[in-house]
């Protein structure tokens, strides 16, 4: 079973309303989880709230209360790449709490007593999502032009995670120079990423850049938010979906004539 991971309902689109519900909603630690199939297969589908506790904390319960097998986080994130623009898509390969310090007891940015500062993600399943991201962006190139000032690409690399929303030149020039390989910032994705390292679930991660994080993100991130963020979400994450039921048929046999 899948679970599907927003901090924000404009985040995900119309998942919900697709989602085919095997059960009725259930309510735990103020979460509301959604579980039924989407696209052929078995998902939940919850909002985590903003922040890394946040996060941190539904895809537990994801894990320990739905018996999700694999996390797909999609969400948006602010650019701190030069090359990134808005519309572009992130798939991350590992993800990095940029706010994380304990030094001198430990070198910063790592996690205390698990000697691990990035947390990659499932090289399998980031590659599915990144060639559906491709994939989309291509299909959709004509209606995207009209969305966009211009054409969005793929990237993937790090992301960088933490409790601010970063809006100002010189704090995204301050995390570009101290994480200098860090393509995106946003406030959830390294702690589900710490969550599925030590519960041994497979992640991917999905972030489009609604903003550059400079001065003008407080502004443009919400126009971002209700007016294209659904158009992704819609789509990009149900490809992949799909592809991965495909994928489960063909090895147990249920594909064959």
């Amino acid at each position: 079973m899948f679970g599907i991971l927003s901090a924000l309902g404009q985040e995900q689109g119309d998942l919900l309303a697709r989602l085919v519900p095997s059960a009725p909603p259930r309510r735990i630690a103020r979460r509301d989880f959604h579980v039924g199939t989407l696209d052929g297969m078995p998902c939940t589908l919850v909002q985590s709230r903003i922040g890394k506790v946040a996060a941190a904390t539904t895809a537990t319960l994801l894990i320990r209360e739905f018996g999700v097998t694999h996390i797909l986080f999609v969400g948006l994130a602010g650019g701190l790449a030069p090359a990134l623009k808005v519309g572009d898509v992130v798939v991350a390969t590992a993800l990095i709490q940029h706010d994380l310090n304990a030094h001198p007891l430990f070198p910063k940015h790592e996690v205390p007593l698990l000697g691990c500062a990035r947390f990659p993600t499932d090289t399998g399943l980031s590659a599915l999502l990144a060639a559906h991201a491709r994939q989309f962006l291509q299909d959709e190139a004509a209606s995207m032009s009209t969305l966009l000032s211009s054409v969005p690409s793929v990237h993937q690399g790090l992301v960088a995670t933490g409790d601010q929303f970063i809006q100002s030149q010189t704090a995204a020039q301050a995390l570009q120079a101290e994480l200098p390989d860090a393509l995106c910032v946003e406030m959830e994705g390294a702690a589900v990423a710490q969550v599925c390292h030590e519960m041994d679930i497979p992640l991917a991660v999905l972030r489009v850049i609604s903003d550059t994080a400079q001065d003008s993100a407080g502004m443009d991130f919400p126009a971002f938010l209700n007016g294209v963020a659904g158009v992704y979400a819609n789509e990009i994450p149900t490809r992949v979906l799909r592809a991965w039921a495909d994928k489960e048929m063909v090895s147990t046999g249920e594909g064959k004539a």
